[in-house]
């Protein structure tokens, strides 16, 4: 159901590990391209984050910069599900600090959200979408799960399991995360979204490798989980009433 609301605040969730060399150029990035009303929602593990003190010289004049200590664990999926907690109600969308995701899509993201959809997918496999660097047996992998499930299962993104979503945050309340690796939990809530007969939508969206840090995406560790809801897509439909 499309919303009424004219100004409903878009949280933007960013996991943080180190990112002191990436931060200032992302916060810049999401400042220039966001005209949505917004908060900025900065998780991060431990006091001794690089990000920490770059963050917060930032918020000395940004009221919309918020540090949000992880309370869930240590760990990229933690720290997810953590910003997920401190957000109320409401959309919610999850970006990487380490520059990688497009800050470009947002406002349309924002404004499939306003339309009604649950869940929005900034899509590298759509027309429009692209990927730029990264491994090519993830990049291949990532791509075959996406857009298979799209042709073959009717599911309403190319991209499946791109991290750079934005949800509705009362769908989030209805779900229990069974992820326990990291950032296979995209891929889980949007194929829960799909069975339960959610909205969703997608809108292309540029991914890049990062250029600096490093990264804690661990394909090989993940790989059972992703299968796991790749197949679990697969499977019946909520009948929609």
């Amino acid at each position: 159901m499309a919303t009424s609301e004219p100004a409903q605040k878009l949280h933007i969730v960013v996991p943080v590990y180190n990112e002191a060399e990436n931060f200032p150029a992302m916060y810049r990035a999401l400042k220039a391209n966001l005209s949505c009303p917004h908060e900025i929602v900065v998780v991060y593990d431990f006091d001794g984050d690089t990000t920490v003190p770059v963050a917060k010289k930032y918020q000395k004049s940004d009221k919309t910069l918020v540090l949000h200590k992880n309370t869930r664990g240590h760990g990229a999926l933690n720290a997810l599900l953590s910003g997920f907690d401190y957000v109320q109600s409401g959309p919610v969308l999850v970006t990487m600090a380490d520059l990688s995701d497009d800050p470009a899509a947002i406002d349309a993201m924002y404004a499939k959200y306003l339309e009604g959809s649950d869940v929005v997918c900034g899509s590298r496999y759509m027309k429009g979408g692209k990927q730029i660097g990264g491994p090519l047996l993830k990049r291949t992998l990532s791509r075959v799960a996406g857009v298979s499930l799209y042709y073959l299962r009717g599911l309403p993104t190319h991209d499946i399991t791109n991290n750079f979503k934005l949800y509705r945050k009362e769908f989030l309340d209805t779900l229990t995360i069974e992820s326990k690796g990291g950032f296979e939990v995209a891929m889980e809530i949007t194929a829960k979204a799909f069975r339960g007969g959610f909205t969703i939508a997608e809108v292309p969206s540029t991914w890049r490798d990062r250029t600096s840090g490093e990264t804690n995406f661990k394909l090989f560790s993940w790989l059972p989980s992703y299968l796991h809801w790749y197949f679990y897509a697969l499977g019946p439909r909520k009948k929609q009433e």
